[in-house]
């Protein structure tokens, strides 16, 4: 029903309007306001298509989920609601197992490169993510920012605190979580503020940007800076068919903005830490860190559940383990700071 409605609403705003400059236009959707990082990172790619295309190609963003949702973005885009749009595979309901399990796989990398650098990486070698990605042309890859832990009314400061708390933390964490005796459940990012006003949630493991850009620190007063690892996914997209309808220097134009909007993405993403921070600081939060015995406890336990994830992905027919391995063994020579691919000099 929702994706008929979307379909509906898309006829009314007219989703592929004539320019009366007969420029090629491309519509945009996305669940974020226009003020969001996310969003900010949309409209520098957006100004830097049409000025390269010198005017003949425009984008239309539908912000706010207007045309385009959370749950659904994937089956949208492939559906034609919008040409382009924000897709989060690692939170989809179904149909993306490796994609889910694979957010698990970068503990160790902290910057927003060396994730993106992994995730090319592990899709080169395994067909498996195409094939969760059908009828998708992927327009950016994003990483971002480690997580902390947000909390309302008791600071974290060893693991054992976690136990008993109900926290909002992303899938690949939640076994991670329930080992350390707390109580974790996968919402929508959106509901997470109304669950920490009501009390509903006693916290949950999100970014320091998150702190200004979600307002978190307006209902929560504590932050603990323990850095969980952060996986890369697929994160802007456009339906094939609207892809095959586009000349072939229009496709190349598209190809060429894939960094543009990446960077675009990693240069917000940055900023919105420090804003978040920032903002913690002048509402009160108190900041914390982990200690390193604590942080490195973490990890061990981190990467032995995203193993488990890996090998569990059998069930689906998914060689998941080879991948597994293989993006620990990059992780793990990234001494210089640097992601390569097996093979690349």
């Amino acid at each position: 029903m929702k994706i008929l409605a979307a379909l509906i609403i898309a006829t009314l705003f007219g989703c592929s309007p004539a320019p009366k400059d007969n420029a090629t236009v491309l519509t945009y959707g996305s669940p974020y306001s226009p003020t969001h990082p996310f969003s900010r990172a949309d409209r520098t790619w957006m100004e830097w298509i049409h000025k390269e295309s010198q005017g003949t190609m425009r984008v239309q963003p539908y912000w706010s989920g207007s045309l385009l949702s959370n749950e659904h973005s994937m089956t949208e885009l492939r559906h034609g609601v919008v040409d382009i749009g924000l897709i989060t595979p690692i939170y989809a309901r179904g149909g993306t197992h490796m994609i889910r399990a694979q957010a698990g796989y970068y503990g160790g990398l902290t910057t927003f490169t060396q994730q993106v650098a992994l995730y090319r990486c592990m899709e080169k070698v395994d067909p498996q993510f195409a094939t969760e990605l059908h009828d998708l042309v992927v327009l950016a890859v994003q990483g971002g920012n480690l997580p902390g832990i947000v909390t309302r009314k008791k600071a974290v400061q060893k693991l054992s605190d976690l136990e008993g708390m109900r926290l909002r933390a992303p899938a690949e964490l939640l076994p991670v979580l329930k080992h350390l005796g707390a109580d974790p459940v996968d919402m929508p990012m959106g509901e997470v503020y109304s669950a920490l006003a009501k009390g509903v949630l006693d916290g949950v493991v999100a970014p320091a940007d998150t702190l200004k850009s979600l307002h978190f620190a307006e209902v929560a007063h504590y932050y603990n800076n323990i850095a969980i690892p952060r996986g890369a996914y697929a994160a802007r997209a456009m339906g094939s068919q609207r892809w095959n309808s586009l000349t072939a220097e229009q496709q190349a134009l598209l190809t060429r903005g894939v960094p543009v909007w990446e960077n675009a993405l990693k240069e917000e993403l940055n900023k919105a830490v420090a804003a978040g921070e920032q903002e913690g600081h002048a509402l009160g939060l108190q900041f914390a860190n982990m200690s390193d015995t604590e942080t490195q406890r973490f990890l061990e336990i981190y990467n032995q559940f995203a193993e488990n994830g890996a090998r569990h992905l059998a069930r689906y027919d998914i060689d998941g383990l080879s991948t597994f391995r293989y993006a620990r063994e990059l992780a793990s020579n990234a001494a210089t700071g640097e992601i390569r691919c097996k093979g690349e000099q």
